[in-house]
């Protein structure tokens, strides 16, 4: 039997690869834009984990070397002037801001003592919440990163795969070499959607969880410098 027989009786197929960037570069232009934005999201969801990792831990490592310091035994005067001439961070921003109020109060020559400590815990309030504040920035897109993600991923894929139906009712040809290019460029929406989803979901949880216990830390902190200047006021009295 002549084997050119053979080969013109099977059905010609295009070729197509199955590499990332040959399915990016035949998707449809609307699938296109969904993986773009995806990978463009992912990329700053990474950006901003790394960020974190970092942040996180220098906040926790300036709050240790602060408590060593201020349960050393070494005046507060003293300390509040060497870390006054500085920036400060986390805990120790919270001291000179209290201590900065103190001051200011005592020096004032302030009749009301008992106003004083109101005034300190205030301020030790806002210096908490404006440190949190600093911390938890751009918390909030990863987790928009995280509930979206997949749904924009799906819609990629539900795109692509109509647009495979479509150019089979065109071609008329249900071959699985006409079909699997399509549908592995519209799953491969999905796969990049939980590519960014899923490392923003694990971090934003585990960041959430870091600011909470630092939160608590500080107010833990607040509360106890809350108590020395009570005793400060109790001894002027």
């Amino acid at each position: 039997m002549n084997p050119d027989i053979l080969k013109g009786a099977l059905p010609a197929t295009t070729a197509h690869g199955f590499s990332m960037l040959e399915m990016f570069l035949g998707a449809h232009i609307v699938v296109k834009i969904v993986m773009v934005g995806l990978v463009l999201s992912s990329v700053w969801s990474w950006a901003i984990i790394i960020e974190k990792l970092f942040a996180f831990r220098k906040a926790r490592s300036e709050a240790d070397k602060f408590e060593t310091t201020f349960w050393s035994g070494q005046s507060l005067e003293d300390l509040y002037g060497g870390l006054a001439r500085g920036r400060t961070i986390a805990m120790a921003a919270l001291f000179v801001a209290a201590m900065r109020e103190w001051k200011r109060s005592v020096e004032g020559n302030i009749r009301a003592l008992g106003g004083i400590q109101m005034r300190v815990e205030k301020v030790m309030d806002v210096t908490i919440s404006r440190e949190m504040e600093r911390l938890d920035r751009r918390l909030l897109f990863l987790a928009t990163v995280a509930s979206t993600a997949p749904f924009v991923g799906l819609f990629g894929t539900v795109w692509g795969i109509m647009s495979s139906f479509q150019a089979i009712a065109v071609s008329k040809n249900t071959n699985l070499a006409v079909v699997a290019p399509g549908i592995a460029e519209a799953l491969f929406a999905t796969a990049l959607g939980l590519l960014a989803a899923i490392p923003a979901a694990i971090f934003y949880n585990k960041f959430s969880a870091d600011s909470s216990r630092f939160s608590q830390r500080l107010e833990a902190f607040a509360d106890e410098f809350a108590a020395i200047v009570s005793r400060q006021i109790d001894v002027r009295v």
